[in-house]
């Protein structure tokens, strides 16, 4: 609910230049880097996954009440906004191991795409609150993050009292679990190259918060309806997570995540347009939806198969580092070069890095399938 608002909170509430908000949410994104592995080792030591995905959430859901108490001062805003992201960065890993270990080997894919289908499915509703609550009292984001913290809570009521804890299973005698460890997981060329992967594809990608801004600036979009762009995503997203699990499995996991980003570099064209309509609007949100489909779930997928059980919550944080850094990296070049050069300067040269991106993640993945014997 609050990532719907977010962009124009901070570019037409409070005034933010590209550039600022660039930074802005490069920092969103990245700052979970600097706590994602430390939440993994925790996980991993006293295999208490959902505890320290618990205590993630709860982080989060207080975020939300210190953003109302923020009101229009920038420097506390982005303190919580912080906060919001460092309750992710603990959390994303021992989730997704919690899937992982919860799910037969085989049907990975799938089950990330359910849960993935599922987050969405609360992503979606989202949108539509914060939507009908501007719409009812234009300019009221204290309301959408009043309401945003009591969602928030329920959630985490759920994980707590309904989730149980799944059991890893037993490791070799001898095996350590410490930052160490999970540093040398880098050393095995089968997980190596899904590092490099996602590294690589990270940086070349927008975030869907500057997608989104790009396109209301170009095509003069009212305001009011900026959440619903979130709300077109997460539907396409919505239909297509399961299915593109499934895929995933069947024919084959390496090839679905490299044809999601060919569609994100569909988006990019489509951005550069001229003249943007309806019939853009709805193409770029597909095909958005598609991406993130093909995409999100399925690295984790890929990653989770190529881990040690007893550091496997550490391995996806190390994975998940690397990824969020590339796209703090990515905000922060798109925020400055859409300031400096302009916007369609700014989409040919991500297309571009996207383009080589992909080709280099390729290579990086078929040399790990090699490793991995698969």
């Amino acid at each position: 609910m609050v990532s719907a608002v977010l962009p124009l909170y901070l570019v037409l509430h409070l005034g933010f230049t590209p550039l600022r908000f660039g930074l802005v949410d490069g920092l969103y994104q990245g700052v979970t880097a600097l706590v994602r592995v430390a939440g993994g080792l925790i996980a991993d030591r006293g295999r208490r996954y959902k505890e320290v995905a618990g205590f993630g959430y709860a982080l989060s859901a207080a975020s939300k009440l210190g953003l109302w108490s923020a009101g229009a001062a920038w420097l506390p805003t982005l303190a919580f906004l912080f906060l919001d992201r460092t309750g992710k960065g603990i959390r994303t890993a021992p989730r997704d191991a919690l899937i992982s270990l919860s799910s037969p080997p085989a049907r990975l894919g799938e089950a990330f795409g359910v849960h993935r289908a599922l987050d969405t499915a609360g992503a979606l509703l989202g949108p539509i609150v914060a939507f009908a609550l501007l719409g009812l009292v234009p300019g009221a984001y204290d309301v959408v993050f009043v309401v945003s913290f009591c969602v928030a809570v329920v959630g985490l009521g759920v994980l707590l009292f309904f989730v149980s804890n799944a059991a890893a299973p037993a490791e070799p005698a001898g095996a350590v679990v410490s930052a160490r460890a999970a540093g040398l997981l880098l050393r095995r060329p089968s997980f190596r190259g899904v590092v490099v992967a996602g590294g690589l594809l990270s940086v070349a990608t927008v975030s869907d918060s500057f997608v989104y801004l790009t396109f209301q600036r170009r095509a003069l979009m009212d305001p009011q309806y900026f959440p619903l762009l979130f709300v077109g995503t997460a539907s396409i997203y919505l239909l297509l997570a399961v299915p593109a699990g499934r895929l995933a499995d069947r024919a084959g996991r390496r090839l679905l995540f490299l044809a999601g980003h060919v569609l994100l570099g569909g988006v990019y064209v489509l951005l550069m347009h001229s003249e943007l309509g309806a019939v853009e609007l709805i193409a770029c949100l597909v095909l958005l939806g598609a991406y993130y489909a093909s995409t999100d779930g399925v690295l984790m997928a890929i990653a989770s198969s190529r881990l040690p059980a007893g550091l496997l919550t550490s391995g996806l944080a190390v994975l998940t580092t690397v990824t969020a850094l590339g796209r703090l990296l990515a905000s922060t070049a798109y925020g400055a070069l859409w300031t400096w050069w302009g916007a369609e300067a700014t989409l040919i040269a991500f297309l571009l890095g996207l383009l080589a991106a992909t080709a280099g993640a390729g290579f990086a993945l078929g040399r790990s399938s090699q490793a991995a014997g698969a």
